[in-house]
């Protein structure tokens, strides 16, 4: 049984942010919070693809693996922040995080920035509740 909600927040006063976006959320009656540490494009070997599209798609999984081992997923997300090492890779990550959290909407941000090792063209992190 579901003890908590996320709920969005849009002031009327600020520009419509679209079907994928929201301008904050609140979380009631949540018993846990998970703080999800950057997560990058990392498979079990140590192997990295070379290609925006896989590395985006194995950060979500390594993400979504940290919030599986405390009985969480998608639904849990209150916040994420994704770290983009090129402003072209946005749409990309765009798509395939809508792809990732289907109608769910958490409160994100999206920095382009280094990252920190030169191989990986994104890193993601978020906090969850339950």
């Amino acid at each position: 049984m579901q003890t908590y909600q996320i709920q969005t927040i849009d002031p009327a006063v600020l520009p419509d942010p679209g079907p994928a976006y929201t301008h904050g959320t609140v979380v009631s009656g949540a018993r846990r919070t998970v703080f999800v540490s950057g997560q990058v494009p990392w498979a079990e070997q140590g192997v990295v693809p070379a290609d925006f599209d896989s590395q985006c798609r194995l950060t979500w999984r390594n993400l979504l693996a940290v919030l599986s081992e405390v009985s969480m997923g998608v639904r849990n997300l209150a916040k994420v922040t994704i770290y983009l090492s090129d402003r072209s890779h946005r749409a990309a990550s765009g798509r395939i995080r809508q792809e990732i959290l289907g109608d769910h909407v958490p409160a994100l941000t999206i920095i382009i920035t280094e990252i920190y090792a030169e191989e990986w063209l994104l890193e993601i992190e978020a906090i969850a509740v339950d």
